[in-house]
């Protein structure tokens, strides 16, 4: 694990349509890391996903978010994505008439700026496809159309595996699955685990965490990063759930919110 600092977030604050959603977010990953953030439902999980990614109906008010050593702030999803930045996402969109294989090639040629030669994607393609156990007849389906859940997280894995992300923020990959496909996919990312890749997995359920091991567990509520731990802590949140974490910090963030002591 490189001690090298891929994302750092400093007091991020984030509205949606004048809403505040996060309140002052914290966090910082290196090269290497898993880190999983965790909370109920409406805390800012993937407000923060879409803010990272820049995302032009999520407003940052407040904060900073450096990348690499870059501000990215002022930068457009595109850009981002140049740079090594993937989002997995929550519901992927389907795209009727656009087969995967020519979709993967589109993403390649956006994120490297350039064409990219036949022959060097489609050994890419077979390669990673190979290593996430695919069947090639899949880069021949339009993409997520008549997609499975578990199809759709592994044609969002294989994009992964083809852009070759520096960070990967991986929004609820476990949303809709059952537990095979939970499994399969995450196998997929595990299996594109490097020593350079840092990933923020963003779920609600410790289940996807026995597969993805995260080095770091961090639990969002309010718009904050309340409690932060090891692995253990999900394991934590299974046994009791999310309310006596709130129960302790709760009160402290309605402090900070009315400018009271707590």
């Amino acid at each position: 694990m490189s001690n090298e600092t891929l994302l750092q977030i400093q007091g991020l604050t984030v509205a949606v349509e004048g809403k505040q959603i996060l309140n002052g977010v914290d966090l910082t990953v290196n090269r290497g890391e898993v880190h999983a953030i965790m909370g109920p439902n409406g805390s800012g999980k993937s407000t923060l996903a879409n803010a990272l990614m820049g995302h032009p109906r999520y407003q940052v008010t407040g904060g900073s978010v450096t990348y690499k050593g870059e501000d990215i702030l002022a930068l457009t999803p595109d850009q981002r994505a140049q740079r090594g930045l993937f989002l997995a996402f929550q519901y992927p969109t389907a795209i009727p008439g656009v087969t995967v294989v020519n979709f993967l090639r589109q993403a390649m040629k956006a994120v490297r700026g350039e064409e990219v030669p036949v022959r060097e994607f489609r050994e890419k393609l077979l390669g990673i496809m190979k290593m996430l156990k695919m069947d090639e007849q899949f880069a021949r389906r339009y993409v997520n159309d008549g997609f499975s859940g578990g199809e759709k997280k592994r044609a969002e894995i294989l994009q992964m595996g083809i852009l070759d992300p520096d960070l990967a923020v991986m929004d609820e990959t476990d949303s809709g699955l059952d537990i095979d496909a939970l499994r399969t996919v995450a196998e997929g990312v595990n299996a594109l685990m490097t020593p350079r890749l840092g990933v923020v997995l963003i779920t609600h359920y410790q289940r996807l965490l026995n597969y993805i091991r995260p080095q770091f567990v961090h639990i969002l509520f309010q718009g904050r990063i309340i409690q932060s731990g090891g692995p253990q802590l999900a394991l934590q949140l299974e046994e009791q759930g999310y309310d006596p974490v709130i129960a302790k910090y709760g009160p402290e963030l309605a402090a900070v919110a009315t400018g009271e002591k707590a």
